[in-house]
Formats: C-alpha cells, sequence, structure tokens
C-alpha cells in the first residue's frame, strides 16, 4: 500500500508538472508526462549519486565532471517543457544536448572507438516519440555531423590521448552499455505507454461515438471523399426503412428524390471543399413494411467536415433528422394563410356586390317615395302613385330578401341555424315555387319547365329550408340564361333519398370556378362592372342548407351549354342526422331531362 501510495504522489507531482495546453488531448499529455519522466529520473540519479562518488574517489576529474553535467542538463529541459509546452521545441534541445555530451566525451576518450559511442544510436531513437518528422530528420542530423567530425579529427590527429586504464575502459565500456541499454528500455517503454493510451482513447472514443450513434433518433452517415457513404447509424431503419448496410456506398444518394439531388450533393460538395457546415432540406424514399410502395418523407442534413480542410480525405459527417411533421405543419399554415386571403378577396368582393345591390332599390325607394312626397306640385293621377308603391314595395322586398340571406349565411356558418323538421308535400312546394317564378321567366323569355315524378312521398325537414333552396335555385338558372333558352326542375325518389334538381340552357361556369362555387360572396366571373346582378350568397345559403339536412350539392356545367344544380337529400333529414339511412351513392346520377341538354363535367361542392 506504501508503494502504491509513493507511486501515486509520484504520478500526481508528474501530472501537475504538464503545461496546462498539452490536458486537453489525452495521447498529447501522455507524452509529455513521459518526456518530463525519461529527463528527471537521470538528474535525480545523478544527484543521488554524486555524494557518495565524491566520498569514494574525490574530486572528479574533467571527464566525470562533464558526465555529471550532462546528467544534469536534462532537468532543465524538462522543466522548459513544463512551463512553455512546446514539445517539438524540447525534443530538439535534448536531442542537442545528448549528441553534444556523448560528442564531447567520444572526443575525450578515444574518438570513433569510445565506449560511450553506442549512446549517438539512441538519439533518432529518443526523436521518435516526438511524433514529429521534422525533429527525427534534425537528430539524425545532428549524430551524422558529430559522427563525421569525430571522425575527421581522429584522422588529423587532433583528439587528444585519452588518460584512462584499460580496466578503467573496459569498466566505462560497461557502464555505458549497462546505462544505454537501460535508456533505451526506458523509452521502449515509454512509446508502448503512448502507444496504449493512444489505443485505449481511440477505442473509447469509437465505443462512445459508436453508443451514441446507435442510440440517437436522427440518422448518422459518413461520406467518403466522392460522397459516398461509409458508414450509417442503425436509425436508417426509422428513417428510410431499410438496414444501415443499405445505404452504404451510393444507397443513401440512390434514395434522394430525383428532383432534390443537386441540393443534396452541394451540400455534401461544400463541406468537404471549404470545411465548412452546410445544410439542405430534401425528400427520402422510406421504404414501408406494411406496403409495397415507398412513401418520400422530407428530411433535414446537416453536414460537418470531419478533417480540417487541408485533409487528404475530406469526409463528411451527417446527420439527417427528419421534418415531415414541421413541413405539413408549414403546408397547413400556408393553407391558412391562403385561406384567409381568399376570405379577405371574398370580403371585398361581398362588399362591393353589397353596396350595389343596395343602392339600387334604395335610391329606387329614396326617389319614389320623394316623388309621392310632391304628388300635388308633379300632379300624378293615381294610376302613377299605385306604380311608384309597387316600386317602392319590390325596391324593399329585394332589399328583405338581400338581408334575409346574409343573416341566414351568417347563421349557418356558425352553426346557429336552427331548422324546423315537419312532414310537407315536397312536389306541391316545387310547384308553388315555379309559378312565383314564372313571371320572371315570361319576362326573360325563358321556358320554365317541370319533371316531378308522382312517387315522391312527403319528406320530414325545415320547409321553410326547402322553399329558399327551390327559389334561388330557379332564381339563378333563370338569371344566367338567355332569352330563348329553357329552365327545368326535376324532382326524383332514389331509395331513402331524393334528387332535387335544376338545369338550364344558360352561360355555363367555366371549370376553374366550379371548385368555388358555393362559397359565400363568390360569383363566377365576377367584377365590379359584371353584367349579372348578384351578391354571391344564393349558391352558398342553398349548400349550407343542404348539408344541415344531412345532403350534398353537385354542380355539372359546360361553358356556353348550360348548368345541372342536384340535391341529394334525405327523405328523413332527422333520421339521417342519426346515422340511419342508407347512403346513396354519389355516382348515381340521374340523366338530364328533356329538352335541356347539359353535357356533365361536373364535380360535388362540398
Amino acid at each position: 500500500m506504501r508503494q502504491n501510495a509513493l507511486v501515486g504522489s509520484v504520478r500526481s507531482y508528474l501530472d501537475g508538472l504538464v503545461h496546462p495546453a498539452a490536458t486537453v488531448d489525452p495521447i498529447v499529455f501522455i507524452r509529455h508526462r513521459a518526456f518530463i519522466a525519461t529527463r528527471l529520473m537521470p538528474g535525480l540519479m545523478a544527484f543521488s549519486a554524486l555524494p557518495l562518488y565524491l566520498a569514494l574517489q574525490g574530486v572528479p576529474g574533467p571527464l566525470e565532471a562533464i558526465t555529471f553535467g550532462w546528467l544534469l542538463l536534462p532537468i532543465a529541459i524538462a522543466f522548459y517543457l513544463s512551463r512553455t509546452g512546446r514539445y517539438e521545441t524540447a525534443h530538439l534541445f535534448s536531442a542537442a544536448a545528448l549528441t553534444g555530451i556523448v560528442a564531447l566525451v567520444a572526443a575525450l576518450s578515444g574518438g570513433t572507438s569510445s565506449f560511450v559511442i553506442i549512446w549517438f544510436a539512441l538519439v533518432p531513437a529518443e526523436a521518435v516519440l516526438s511524433g514529429s518528422r521534422r525533429v527525427v530528420a534534425a537528430s539524425g542530423a545532428m549524430v551524422l555531423g558529430a559522427v563525421a567530425v569525430i571522425g575527421f579529427a581522429g584522422l588529423w590527429n587532433l583528439l587528444p590521448d585519452p588518460r584512462i586504464s584499460p580496466l578503467g575502459a573496459g569498466v566505462a565500456a560497461f557502464v555505458s552499455v549497462a546505462s544505454a541499454v537501460i535508456y533505451a528500455l526506458g523509452l521502449a517503454l515509454s512509446a508502448a505507454i503512448v502507444s496504449r493510451t493512444g489505443e485505449e482513447v481511440q477505442s473509447v472514443g469509437e465505443r462512445r461515438y459508436r453508443l451514441l450513434a446507435e442510440h440517437m433518433t436522427d440518422l448518422i452517415t459518413r461520406h467518403g471523399r466522392s460522397g459516398a457513404v461509409t458508414f450509417a447509424s442503425p436509425a436508417a431503419e426509422r428513417v428510410a426503412g431499410v438496414p444501415p448496410f443499405a445505404l452504404h456506398g451510393q444507397g443513401l444518394f440512390d434514395r434522394v428524390h430525383i428532383a432534390d439531388r443537386p441540393a443534396y450533393l452541394n451540400a455534401l460538395s461544400l463541406a468537404s471543399a471549404r470545411g465548412t457546415a452546410t445544410s439542405a432540406e430534401f425528400r427520402l424514399r422510406r421504404e414501408r413494411a406494411e406496403t409495397s410502395e415507398p412513401t418520400f418523407v422530407w428530411v433535414e442534413m446537416r453536414c460537418h467536415p470531419l478533417s480540417g480542410p487541408v485533409s487528404e480525405d475530406h469526409q463528411v459527417v451527417s446527420v439527417l433528422r427528419d421534418v415531415s411533421e414541421r413541413k405539413s405543419h408549414e403546408a397547413a399554415v400556408d393553407a391558412a394563410r391562403t385561406e384567409a386571403d381568399r376570405a379577405n378577396e371574398a370580403r371585398g368582393r361581398f362588399l362591393a356586390n353589397v353596396s350595389h345591390e343596395l343602392r339600387t332599390p334604395l335610391n329606387a325607394i329614396n326617389g319614389f317615395s320623394e316623388m309621392l312626397m310632391h304628388e300635388e306640385a308633379m300632379r300624378l293621377d293615381q294610376a302613377r302613385r299605385k306604380e311608384y308603391a309597387t316600386l317602392i314595395r319590390d325596391s324593399g322586398e329585394h332589399l328583405l330578401n338581400l338581408v334575409n340571406s346574409i343573416l341566414d349565411m351568417s347563421k349557418i356558418e356558425s352553426g346557429n341555424f336552427e331548422i324546423t323538421a315537419e312532414p310537407f308535400d315536397l312536389a306541391q312546394l316545387m310547384s308553388q315555387c315555379i309559378q312565383m317564378m314564372q313571371l320572371k321567366a315570361d319576362e326573360g323569355g325563358i321556358k320554365l319547365l317541370t319533371d316531378l315524378a308522382d312517387n315522391v312521398p312527403e319528406v320530414i325537414g325545415d320547409k321553410r329550408s326547402y322553399r329558399q333552396i327551390v327559389l334561388n335555385l330557379l332564381s339563378n338558372a333563370i338569371k344566367f340564361t338567355k332569352s330563348g333558352g329553357s329552365v327545368q326542375a326535376s324532382l326524383r325518389r332514389e331509395g331513402a333519398w331524393i334528387s332535387l334538381s335544376v338545369a338550364d340552357t344558360g352561360i355555363g361556369i367555366a371549370a376553374a370556378d366550379l371548385p368555388r362555387l358555393g362559397s359565400p360572396f363568390f360569383q363566377a366571373r365576377a367584377t365590379y362592372d359584371r353584367q349579372y346582378e348578384g351578391t354571391g350568397l344564393g349558391l352558398s345559403v342553398v349548400k349550407g342548407l343542404a348539408e344541415l339536412h344531412g345532403g350534398c350539392l353537385e354542380v355539372a356545367s359546360v361553358v356556353g351549354q348550360g348548368t345541372r344544380v342536384t340535391l341529394r337529400m334525405p327523405m328523413d333529414c332527422e333520421a339521417a342526422a342519426r346515422n340511419v339511412v342508407e347512403r346513396l351513392p354519389l355516382a348515381a346520377k340521374p340523366a338530364p331531362a328533356a329538352p335541356v341538354s347539359v353535357k356533365q363535367e361536373g364535380r360535388k361542392i362540398a
């Protein structure tokens, strides 16, 4: 235990001597500590042996003094590294010191035949621990220069005669070889420790990297210089629906949507060439086990260079995250923004339409009422007064119908419109509505035809709503039909449903306008100076009232040929609300009734 405590104390002391800049990287830290330890040990041993040597040998000679001086020089180099952290420079100083002291001792003890010549081999061996080719080359150059100088000096008899006895030379040779072997063993142990530490650090880092990659929900990939995948994390199963090895090579590139491949390759190339982080969003094909058809998901890829920009391999690590949910939210926000813009546009159009619709009857009411107020001055007879009063009444009814339509639409949209279900004869109700619109049709030169089936029993629904539906459909059909055309109202029973349709031979509706029919305040081809009057509320009110009864609205039209509006309504709206009525397939559409000939190119207004 005391020995372990001593070793721990020595190691702690050595750790404290390492420069702070070298403590970040474990391998660099081990190298600095090994260098300081191998330089301090000879110095400490020299200090320990000096008193004993002086006691036994007395005052040392020049050679012994130089040897003890060399043993103390590494201590200064070790403290230089401890204070500066300059590892390569410290190695150069150490190589120069060792080369110098060996060359000096060799020159005083026989030149190239000296007992210390073996130490020249240890200089480049020691430099190998620096891990720098520059230090190794410089150390080798120092040794070669020193050997050359000693050799030429010996040839020219410039070296002094060695003052050592044969016995002393033998002992010195033994000590030199033994100490060289011990020193070489220390260097080998230092190299082994550094190598083992490096392997452990690399192994730990690899295990941490793989552990992190295996437990991340994001897909981690490593790309080579060409962009090929060299590693893929297990998250490939969740993100791409395939095992990791299926993404190796060009497997990931092949799954990128063909339209997004330029963005994918551009992000990788920029990260590899410039050594900077990049990102890209693209669609990735995901294999699905439950279906044979793959699907595309949106992923965000963030690329980071694995090595510096001057590296030869230029590898890139990328992290791919599934952002399909975020993309769907963005699409929903865009759709909501578009819907808000459409609503604003509809409100603007509504204000323009309503202002026009309100101004015309109000002008008539104000104008004719003012005439009646000055009937004596204008000398109006009874017939003229009756005519003006009739115009005022008609204008008031028009205003009332307009306000009622606006209020009804507002109640329908807010969910406050209440229907009162009661049994009534729908065929009779349609006949009454047709009679009410007959005069308007005659004034426009339009034939008003009927095709009411006899097998339609009483229906259960809101009678007022049905009357409003029929009147709005007939009014629209007459308004958009030119003189000489025809409008036909039809009624059929189809199982638990009834089919109520109004067809005309009017101007028709463009295909681009069909999806927007039934939207509040929308009128096909509407302009502020439009030819046809109206607020665009009629069909939206019809659609809303039909849906309140559990029905639906379909519109089929061809520009220049005519339009057919069909309502599919349950016989009993109360039963339909309880989901006990058999649903009629929308594909079962009755054929157009003569004489109206309309090519069906419509769709359901939902």
